[in-house]
């Protein structure tokens, strides 16, 4: 911006010397001030062809830097959705239940095997987040962020 600045006080300066008739400028002199006229006006359409390029670059940067941060939002999404169901029936089978006072108090708890049937619906549930996550298509992303598409 700043070169732009620059060249454009100096177009307008030739221009004003070669609109303004002067004693002082000769008619071969305006010819050559015609001719120097036009480098500014070149300068200034590279400089705003560079600043067009450079604004472009610069989306290009921003737009991977958004898909970067997508995928990673997705995995954060997906971990989440894994051990958010996980955290909640953890959370239920934390509390102190009393089997005995009520028949609708988890029976589980006095079942010889309820440690490992606690266990093994835990592993139920995260698999099939895992599958569910994996059908989606999910999973392909995630494994492999940085492969060619």
């Amino acid at each position: 911006m700043a070169l732009r600045r620059a060249v454009w006080s100096q177009r307008n300066a030739l221009n004003v010397l070669i609109r303004d008739k002067s004693p002082l400028i000769r008619d071969e002199t305006i010819i050559h001030l015609r001719d120097c006229y036009d480098h500014p006006v070149q300068i200034i359409d590279i400089i705003e062809t560079y600043r067009e390029l450079a604004s472009g670059l610069t989306d290009i940067y921003l737009s991977a830097v958004s898909n970067k941060m997508n995928e990673v939002m997705k995995l954060l999404t997906v971990v989440s959705s894994i051990f958010i169901p996980l955290t909640f029936v953890a959370g239920i089978y934390g509390m102190n239940f009393n089997p005995e006072a009520s028949p609708w108090n988890m029976p589980e708890l006095n079942w010889y095997w309820g440690y490992p049937f606690f266990w093994v619906m835990m592993g139920v549930i995260s698999t099939g987040m895992i599958y569910f996550f994996w059908h989606k298509g999910w999973f392909g992303n995630i494994a492999t962020p940085n492969r060619k598409k």
